[in-house]
């Protein structure tokens, strides 16, 4: 078995157009300036891509990346990376995954794997280290995410599949690996418009070491005990996975119900991850290798299935006026088969409801009741009935039918399970996030509600909190290692750790560019330089970050995206929640002239020539 010291810097690019391949050999400039995962897989594109190509068509790219730390054992870093353009959006996508692919794809030998072009018929491809098989997929054509793994799973093999919504094109259909899934923006159509059924990706030949092992074994150890000392990380997602967070946004009045016209429900305990983990005998369920083990798996009539997540919950539960966890799951686990993102289907579902109650269309889908929910999402999955229009996302359904006010997305893609009436910086994190309606660009909730470090009504200090996370996250997502990490890795240092929260809290929200300097992310530097050798120091390891964010908001402007589209739906800029009786709103606009300021934007929200010229991507 061949030694690399976390990476190989060798890409593969396959056209399936030609049935034809070759390798693409990362420099040592692009991997110091994009790191990888997420920030070389948008670098690829850029070079390889012209703005205003079709997203189902042959000329897009969908790139795979595991990071630097996969197959180290660092904390938490079983996790890769995928960049296309959205059939959902018409803007650049990206998305972080768990399962087996990434492992079996870097021990293969690939530090990327570029797809581009369509297949003549539906194949799958099988990938080692020395060759590219293109295969016939006819009789997997149809089968769901389970049923295509299944057949194709072996030792040693890590498995990608689109299930039926793929195939038929839904808009955000997403991929499988293992239960895991890259869950945004529809990359699951963009396999389907290829005709690419499955990846299998054979590992093994490569051992992943890190180049420096003592100093490597020095932050490994650190990153587990921040972890595991950190009550977020260490109890409440250990013991009830991310759906303990419901109780926490019912209490602050930011849980979605019924379409986000409410902030909160007086059964949303029902749905909660103390509830389930109490009454459906959950246990952990979890990517490799992880410390928080935040993945579950329970028992729901009857039937051993995935816990769902608090983003699934809060839009299929009570976003639907729903709070039977036996009816979230079971449409959890449909979404699963099928291939389809949660987030965008409960959304979706959400609008579809209130436009049924509003007459705009007639449905017999209802507010607290689950009738014709499963039948719903199969529809949309199969492209049946209404649910061919459905599947085509919220923007499409309310510029077609009206109830564009109350159609909760942001450039296309459906908000996640924070109303940011409630937490205005995440407010604000929605409306300039590079890939829509996202919550983990920039997770100011955390601040403003979780940790309640940010006072959640207020402007002050929102701006710069909301760029500092969105070029952390970014750097985050291209050494590739878990978000969640973020919350322990921040937390945890002595300086942050033993400050009184509420005199750290006070700093934070009136002296913000001081704050921000003494955060301590080193951990992550530590990590980057001991597997790689590649000295990288915390501001060159932000910079990077910020190189990466840049570049993305370029691209999308190549694509016409400008200030017109760094906004929220009408309901939460104009409109109160019903349970608020202080009536508050996003106040937007006096935060995005800010933003903008720090970014190095125009005021139309473009990246200006010194911006881009000063981060080196022109």
């Amino acid at each position: 078995m061949k030694e690399i010291f976390g990476m190989t810097n060798k890409v593969l690019e396959v056209d399936l157009s030609n049935e034809k391949n070759k390798i693409y050999d990362i420099s040592e400039d692009e991997r110091r300036l994009y790191l990888g995962a997420k920030g070389l897989g948008l670098k690829l594109l850029f070079d390889r891509m012209e703005p205003g190509i079709d997203p189902l068509g042959e000329e897009n790219i969908i790139a795979f990346m595991p990071g630097v730390l996969m197959g180290t054992g660092a904390p938490c870093s079983g996790r890769f990376h995928a960049v296309t353009k959205s059939p959902l959006t018409g803007i650049m996508v990206t998305a972080s995954c768990g399962g087996s692919f990434g492992m079996q794809l870097k021990t293969a030998g690939w530090d990327g794997l570029l797809i581009k072009g369509i297949a003549r018929r539906p194949i799958y491809l099988e990938i080692n280290s020395d060759e590219v098989k293109f295969k016939d997929a006819e009789h997997l054509w149809g089968k769901d995410t389970v049923a295509t793994q299944e057949e194709l799973k072996e030792k040693k093999a890590g498995v990608l599949a689109i299930g039926p919504a793929g195939e038929n094109l839904v808009r955000f259909s997403n991929i499988a690996s293992d239960q895991r899934f890259l869950g945004r923006g529809g990359m699951g159509a963009v396999m389907g418009s290829k005709n690419l059924k499955a990846i299998v990706a054979i590992g093994g030949t490569y051992k992943v070491k890190p180049k420096e092992y003592l100093d490597f074994e020095k932050a490994k150890k650190k990153g587990n005990n921040y972890i595991n000392r950190n009550y977020t990380t260490s109890v409440l997602y250990r013991n009830f996975g991310t759906s303990s967070t419901v109780n926490i946004s019912n209490a602050a009045k930011i849980l979605p119900v019924n379409n986000f016209s409410s902030g909160s429900h007086e059964h949303a305990h029902e749905i909660s991850g103390e509830t389930m983990s109490e009454k459906h005998q959950t246990k952990h369920h979890t990517c490799k290798p992880c410390t928080i083990l935040c993945g579950h798996i329970g028992t729901f009539d009857n039937k051993k299935i995935p816990v769902p997540e608090f983003e699934t919950v809060g839009l299929l539960g009570s976003n639907l006026g729903v709070f039977d966890a036996n009816k979230i799951a079971e449409w959890n686990r449909i979404c699963s088969d099928m291939g389809m993102d949660t987030i965008s289907t409960g959304g979706t579902l959400g609008w579809v409801m209130e436009a049924t109650q509003k007459g705009l269309i007639k449905t017999n889908l209802q507010f607290g009741s689950p009738e014709g929910v499963s039948e719903a999402i199969y529809d949309i999955a199969y492209g049946r009935n209404f649910g061919k229009e459905m599947a085509l996302g919220t923007r499409f359904l309310s510029k077609k039918y009206g109830g564009e006010d109350f159609a909760i997305q942001v450039k296309g893609l459906e908000i996640a399970a924070y109303d940011p009436r409630g937490a205005v910086g995440q407010g604000l994190a929605y409306a300039v996030a590079n890939r829509g309606g996202c919550h983990l660009s920039s997770y100011m909730v955390s601040l403003e509600v979780l940790f309640k470090l940010l006072n959640p009504n207020t402007t002050l200090a929102k701006p710069e909190f909301t760029v500092f996370f969105e070029a952390l996250n970014c750097a985050v997502n291209s050494i590739q290692t878990c978000q969640f990490t973020t919350l322990a890795y921040l937390l945890e240092p002595p300086l942050s750790k033993y400050t009184p929260p509420k005199l750290l809290g006070f700093f934070m929200q009136y002296s913000p560019k001081i704050a921000l300097k003494l955060m301590d992310f080193s951990l992550y530097t530590e990590l980057w330089t001991s597997v790689t050798g590649i000295k990288m120091s915390n501001s060159k390891f932000l910079e990077a970050g910020n190189r990466i964010h840049i570049l993305e908001r370029y691209m999308n402007t190549r694509e016409g995206i400008s200030k017109k589209d760094d906004t929220l739906p009408d309901r939460f800029l104009n409109e109160s929640r019903k349970d608020d009786p202080k009536g508050y709103k996003v106040p937007l606009e006096k935060m995005l002239k800010k933003y903008y300021k720090l970014r190095g934007y125009d005021s139309n929200g473009i990246p200006s020539e010194k911006t881009l010229k000063r981060f080196k991507i022109i």
